[in-house]
């Protein structure tokens, strides 16, 4: 799944943010089952991976599987997945600028990074942003929203809509 909300402004100041989260079989080995991509500009992606239900934990059984498949064309193969997260990447961003890549939880980016094959655009910086994560807002997006946690899109808007910039005193 793909959504465009606005374009990007002309006008605009910062690196284009890109929050991703995932969902993934478990801490031990973690395989990726789905990733959610939110950029602040508003575009989003959304895509699943199949996956063994033998290699997953109790949790991901009970919680993160239920909310998998109900997602219109978000089913792909690994390969076809590496195709879609590029092909959306170069289109939300901004004429040849970089982009970071935030993400809350290292896991997160290693799999961004495997969903990719090992080949993250140079153009793609990451940034682990788990400390500009306000907590109660992320709380306040799901409770607003009703969209539950542990789905990767959800989790992804839900971070966006939490971070906060940390500012540099002088």
């Amino acid at each position: 799944m793909v959504k465009f909300l606005s374009a990007y402004s002309e006008t605009h100041f910062m690196t284009l943010k890109i929050f991703v989260d995932t969902e993934f079989t478990d801490f031990i080995e973690p395989k990726l089952i789905s990733i959610g991509l939110a950029a602040v500009s508003g575009e989003e992606f959304y895509a699943e991976l199949p996956f063994s239900i033998r290699e997953c934990s109790e949790f991901v059984r009970e919680t993160v599987i239920p909310m998998l498949g109900k997602t219109l064309h978000g089913a792909c193969t690994e390969d076809e997945l590496a195709i879609r997260i590029f092909d959306w990447l170069k289109l939300v961003r901004y004429r040849d600028e970089d982009v970071e890549i935030c993400f809350d939880y290292q896991t997160d980016w290693d799999l961004f990074r495997t969903a990719l094959r090992n080949n993250v655009p140079s153009w793609c910086k990451p940034k682990l942003i788990a400390d500009g994560i306000n907590e109660l807002l992320r709380f306040d997006y799901h409770e607003k929203t009703g969209l539950p946690e542990h789905h990767a899109l959800h989790d992804a808007q839900a971070n966006r809509y939490a971070f906060r910039e940390k500012t540099r005193k002088p």
